[in-house]
C-alpha cells in the first residue's frame, strides 16, 4: 500500500478534473473495514513514533490541510488519525470567520502566524483557502482579488517547503446525499446535535458553487512541493486510513534520525561536584 494511496488520489499539477468524476465512496479496493481500521491505528502507532524524531531532529515541520465540505469529517480525521501524537508537539488551528485585527491585514498574515516551526506538527482545519472559496461563492471581493490569490498561495506555499516545512493538503471529498445523511443524523442524536446550525444548511444551498471553486483551488494550487490530495470521504473509516497513510509514507521519506548527543568532556567538573 505504500505510495499507492499517494498515487491514487494525487491532485496531478496542470491536470484539469472535475470532483463528479471523483467517487466519494471509493476505498481504492479495500473492503475489509476491520482490516483498514487496524492499518490506520498501526499508522498512529507509526505517526507517534515519527513526531518524536521530528521532534528530536528539529529539521523539518510538517503542515497538514484539512479542506471540505461541511461534515465531510475535519475534526473526525485529527481525532482519529493525530490521537498517539504527543500534544505538546502538536498544534491545531481553526480559522473561522477573521477577526477586526486578521482582517486588517493580507489575508495570509494570519495564517503565516500558525505555521508549526521546527520540529513540530501543525494542523489546520479549514486555512488559506477560504480566501478563494467562501469569498469567491459569497462575493465577498471582487474576481480580480480571489483570482490573484491563487498564485500567492503557491509563492506562500514555496517559501514554506523552501524552509522545510512540509506541507500536506487533504480535501476531504463527500457526496451532497452523504452530507445531508450526516446534518440528518447531527439533528436526531443528542450528542451531536449541537454540531448543526442554520448556517450549514443555508451553506448547502450553493453546494455547486462551492464544488467549482474547489475545483479550481485543487487545480490552481496543487503543486510539486505542496500536493492536493482528493481523499474520498464517504466513509470515514477509509477517510481515515488514506490520510494517515500519506502522511506517514510522506514523513518517511524524510530519513530521520536521533541526533547525537554532545558527549561529556574528560576532565569536567560534574555538576555539584
Amino acid at each position: 500500500m505504500k505510495n499507492d494511496l499517494r498515487e491514487k488520489f494525487q491532485v496531478k499539477p496542470g491536470k484539469k478534473l472535475q470532483l463528479r468524476d471523483r467517487d466519494a465512496d471509493d476505498t481504492a479496493s479495500i473492503h475489509d473495514k476491520d482490516l483498514a481500521v487496524t492499518i490506520q491505528e498501526k499508522n498512529t502507532k507509526k505517526l507517534a513514533d515519527l513526531h518524536d524524531l521530528l521532534y528530536a531532529e528539529q529539521q523539518h515541520a510538517l503542515l497538514v490541510v484539512l479542506q471540505g465540505m461541511d461534515a465531510s469529517g475535519k475534526d473526525g480525521t485529527v481525532k482519529h488519525v493525530m490521537s498517539g501524537v504527543n500534544p505538546a508537539g502538536c498544534a491545531v488551528t481553526s480559522f473561522k470567520v477573521p477577526s477586526v485585527e486578521e482582517a486588517a491585514h493580507d489575508f495570509l498574515w494570519r495564517i503565516h502566524k500558525a505555521v508549526p516551526p521546527k520540529g513540530y506538527i501543525g494542523i489546520f482545519n479549514r486555512s488559506q483557502y477560504e480566501d478563494v472559496l467562501v469569498t469567491r461563492v459569497h462575493n465577498m471581493v471582487p474576481a480580480e482579488v480571489w483570482k490573484s490569490r491563487y498564485d500567492r498561495i503557491n509563492e506562500f506555499e514555496r517559501l514554506l517547503t523552501d524552509h522545510n516545512v512540509v506541507v500536506l493538503k487533504f480535501f476531504l471529498h463527500i457526496s451532497k446525499d452523504e452530507q445531508k445523511r450526516r446534518f440528518d443524523e447531527r439533528k436526531n442524536v443528542a450528542e451531536k446535535n449541537w454540531k448543526i446550525s442554520g448556517a450549514d444548511e443555508r451553506e448547502r444551498r450553493f453546494w455547486d458553487d462551492y464544488q467549482a471553486a474547489y475545483e479550481d483551488a485543487l487545480e490552481k494550487c496543487s503543486t510539486k512541493c505542496a500536493p492536493w490530495y482528493i481523499i474520498p470521504a464517504n466513509k470515514k473509516w477509509f477517510r481515515n486510513l488514506a490520510v494517515s497513510q500519506i502522511i506517514v509514507d510522506s514523513l518517511e521519506e524524510l530519513k530521520m534520525k536521533y541526533p547525537i548527543g554532545i558527549p561529556e568532556v574528560k576532565g569536567a567538573k560534574k555538576k555539584g561536584s
